[in-house]
């Protein structure tokens, strides 16, 4: 992997991050709810789009594909998505004794990035 690369994987981590903060403050200005809502849309839209990076770099592949998923895929959307806070959030809703809204985020969370995560592979793999 060249240092080019790095770098630019670097830079797309930091823009995700930041872009994750942006997402996550406007959908709690938004949506005023006792369950972590905005975690469960960022997880779910980063793993649609990383889906449809893997399903395109799938039917592409060449090293500007390999590339633009290192950076992509790595980077910004490894940036933007966060499972620790959704780990910790459903810790959290645990201690509070909230196992139902507990069970529910996890349950969510993971269902609904698994899917997206498969709906992306699907629609790049058919644009490829």
């Amino acid at each position: 992997m060249s240092a080019v690369v790095v770098l630019l994987t670097v830079l797309a981590g930091g823009l995700g991050a930041g872009a994750r903060f942006v997402v996550d403050g406007a959908l709690r200005a938004r949506w005023r709810t006792s369950l972590p809502v905005a975690t469960t849309v960022i997880n779910t839209t980063g793993s649609l789009g990383l889906g449809l990076l893997v399903g395109l770099a799938l039917a592409h592949a060449s090293p500007g594909a390999e590339a633009a998923q290192v950076v992509l895929g790595t980077g910004f959307l490894g940036g933007y998505t966060t499972f620790s806070t959704a780990s910790v959030e459903v810790v959290a809703l645990l201690r509070e004794g909230r196992r139902g809204a507990a069970g529910l985020h996890a349950a969510t969370m993971l269902g609904g990035s698994a899917l997206a995560a498969a709906a992306g592979l699907a629609v790049g793999t058919a644009l490829g």
